[in-house]
């Protein structure tokens, strides 16, 4: 009997770790339709009327979002929204929620590909023991009297890595795990439950 219940919570357990990705994908989908397709389709019909078709409203929301990509990356836009953040921050309780969602804005930024400032991920050698933090490798120099070179390295804070400090360390102290920048990224955000599995250097 023991031995049946050990097996029956074993495949149940298993089944469950298996379920809980599809089960979140599939509430996503119907928490994008509901709050975003439906809401912006029923907006939209107050003024014109459009034939309802599922998802139609996301591909809107996402066409609005590229055009407002193009217009923040010319210098015009950009000059746009500076002066809308220097309103904001006159503002005492906008301010304080503006504040926030930059924060999250700049946390999602550090993915931007095209806007990449990390050369690659590496981890940095704390101290003897093996101790180590991953940290994005931002430049290096060399210390022209003694020859030795050093790096500079952003070692971010889990779980909002728009936040942290700069190291300044020898090259030494740099581990290169082979690590893409999105995977050292996903393990910092996550607080390491979601991370590389191995060193692939």
């Amino acid at each position: 009997m023991k031995n049946f219940l050990a097996h029956s919570r074993s495949y149940i357990l298993r089944g469950l770790i298996a379920i809980i990705p599809i089960l979140l994908c599939v509430l996503a989908i119907q928490l994008l339709y509901v709050l975003i397709d439906k809401k912006i389709m029923g907006f939209l019909d107050n003024f014109i009327e459009i034939r309802q078709i599922p998802g139609l409203g996301i591909v809107l929301v996402l066409m609005c979002l590229y055009l407002i990509g193009l217009i923040v990356s010319n210098i015009v836009g950009h000059q746009l929204f500076r002066f809308i953040e220097g309103i904001t921050r006159r503002i005492p309780l906008i301010n304080t929620i503006y504040g926030i969602g930059k924060q999250l804005s700049q946390s999602l930024s550090v993915a931007d590909s095209e806007k990449q400032a990390f050369q690659k991920a590496v981890l940095v050698k704390i101290d003897n023991n093996g101790l180590m933090v991953p940290g994005f490798l931002m430049s290096s120099l060399t210390n022209p009297k003694t020859n030795e070179d050093f790096s500079f390295v952003l070692v971010p804070t889990a779980p909002t890595p728009a936040s942290g400090f700069v190291l300044v360390v020898k090259s030494s102290q740099i581990v290169d795990p082979g690590w893409t920048v999105e995977e050292c990224l996903k393990a910092i955000v996550s607080v390491g439950i979601i991370s590389p599995k191995e060193f692939k250097k």
